[in-house]
């Protein structure tokens, strides 16, 4: 088992962030809620405290005993985490005048260490934080302050057998310019991580893993096209080979042509697919239904349903197979899991004990851009490595309110106009994620003599790393004025094309 570090989750927007930067040093680690136990096995070789929304000072603040934490490995309290540690061993939290946020300089060093060995006298941090650390406990000693604030980075000095550090600043976002190298610092020369976890080695491990969970059984695994559930595939189909059974389904809610096309690159993979066209049932069980939350959980039902009938017209399948990936997982989990809850993800937790099938999850632990890589690592033809994310629920929440056959064409025929348009002019590689998006809103138009009165469409395209933040993508205004003009022309039914220019957050990258 590959050497890991444990993030304790105290409800930062960050915390995702801090295992990002760990994962770029080659370093596996794990998130879990701050009140889950750390089971201290010989593989964990450190333990990182995240921040949090909360105040140290607050009466229903997120504690722990640090007790059963430090001693153990080395520990890294960031920003909140300082302060509870702080706060736990005898030194003064208190709430700031004015809340600190924003760049920073470390201009102040105190001593020499190996934690902010190579950073650069007044290199710049990231603060946000309402509190501050007034005087640090006595049994630790000051490493580095800022102009304005003392306390930016202590240390134990005696009392633990494991050293403690804590920094009131972010290292993990891109504005702390040495963040990184910190947090090498930290993983690497301080707590010893031999930063060998490639996805070479995370293929290894897990087809080794996968064979010995699954032995000679049957696995069900749903295909839906992506990235995810094709390197899933490939993970399972290099341990298990042909007692993988693979099943791609036509929801109705595919892009145009999806079903066909997808179909015939996985036979090209060597997989076992079946194809089940069940576009009537999911567009039947849909009919009226205008709310996200709902048109998701109906959609994940019928995907139920669907597999259920496949399930029993296959051979002794025991398992079923799924592409879940770590975000997935995280943004599941409740705020005082404490990750807020932004959405209802149709893939995790499994499916429902009728199916009678046990659960494989072969990314459960991979961010979406470590997932491709591990694809690479398989072999996986790059047509499919390098499409864009596609959502689980598809069309069905990119046309906002109800569905019907006739939406799903009108979105299809202007997606593929859009997306044929960036592969064309060579954009489609330079973007994330590129989507349309049909909106329930008619307004007027003119084409040749007549006026029109037909609907309007979003197009959207982001960058990102791994979903978790995204920036709205400076596509060139010419390429936007032709699609816009191809899709109106060519797309009888929309009128009006517009683009979408907001980031994640505030706003998400779907529309639903």
């Amino acid at each position: 088992m590959n050497e890991k570090i444990v993030i304790l989750d105290f409800g930062s927007q960050y915390t995702q962030l801090i295992a990002r930067r760990v994962r770029e040093l080659n370093i596996y680690c794990e998130i879990q809620p701050y009140n889950t136990p750390v089971d201290f096995s010989p593989e964990v070789k450190a333990v990182i405290l995240s921040g949090s929304p909360f105040s140290v000072k607050d009466e229903n603040a997120l504690r722990l005993d640090l007790n059963e934490i430090t001693g153990k490995v080395p520990v890294l309290g960031i920003c909140y985490g300082a302060q509870l540690m702080a706060d736990f061993y005898g030194g003064e939290v208190m709430r700031s005048n004015k809340r600190e946020y924003g760049k920073a300089s470390l201009s102040r060093h105190y001593k020499s260490d190996p934690f902010l060995a190579g950073v650069a006298q007044s290199s710049q941090v990231w603060m946000s934080h309402g509190d501050t650390i007034a005087h640090i406990p006595d049994n630790f000693e000051l490493l580095a302050g800022t102009d304005s604030i003392d306390v930016a980075a202590f240390k134990s000095k005696s009392g633990f057998d494991q050293p403690v550090y804590c920094i009131q600043f972010h290292p993990e976002v891109t504005h702390s310019l040495d963040g990184l190298k910190i947090l090498k610092n930290f993983c690497v020369d301080i707590a010893g991580c031999n930063q060998d976890w490639t996805p070479a080695s995370f293929v290894e491990h897990t087809i080794e893993e996968l064979r010995e969970k699954v032995g000679d059984e049957h696995v069900l695994l749903g295909l839906s096209g992506g990235v995810d559930s094709t390197v899933a595939a490939g993970l399972l189909h290099q341990a298990i080979g042909k007692n993988l059974i693979c099943v791609f389904v036509d929801n109705g809610l595919l892009r145009k042509d999806e079903f066909e096309e997808v179909l015939d690159s996985y036979k090209g993979m060597g997989l076992n697919v079946v194809g089940v066209d069940a576009k009537n049932e999911f567009y039947e069980a849909l009919k009226g239904e205008s709310n996200p939350e709902g048109k998701r959980k109906i959609i994940g039902r019928v995907f139920i349903e669907v597999f259920d009938k496949a399930a029993h017209d296959l051979p002794d399948v025991a398992w079923l197979g799924q592409g879940t990936i770590y975000p997935d997982v995280i943004e599941s989990v409740s705020v005082h899991g404490p990750s807020v809850t932004i959405k209802s993800h149709h893939n995790v937790g499994g499916l429902p004990e009728k199916l009678n099938l046990k659960i494989v999850e072969p990314l459960r632990m991979l961010f979406k851009d470590e997932v491709r890589k591990v694809g690479k690592e398989l072999g996986i033809p790059t047509n499919i490595l390098n499409r864009h994310p596609f959502p689980g629920p598809g069309l069905g929440i990119r046309i906002l309110g109800d569905i019907t056959p006739e939406k799903v064409r009108l979105l299809q025929e202007a997606d593929a106009v859009y997306i044929g348009a960036l592969k064309k002019s060579g954009l489609y590689n330079e973007v994330w994620q590129a989507a349309t998006i049909l909106l329930p809103v008619q307004s007027v138009g003119v084409m040749g003599d007549e006026r029109t009165y037909e609907l309007t469409a979003v197009l959207r395209a982001v960058n990102s790393v791994d979903g978790m933040t995204a920036e709205w993508s400076r596509l060139p205004h010419d390429f936007l004025a032709q699609v816009s003009s191809d899709i109106i022309n060519n797309v009888k039914g929309i009128n009006r094309v517009v683009y979408d220019i907001s980031t994640k957050p505030p706003a998400t990258i779907e529309w639903e």
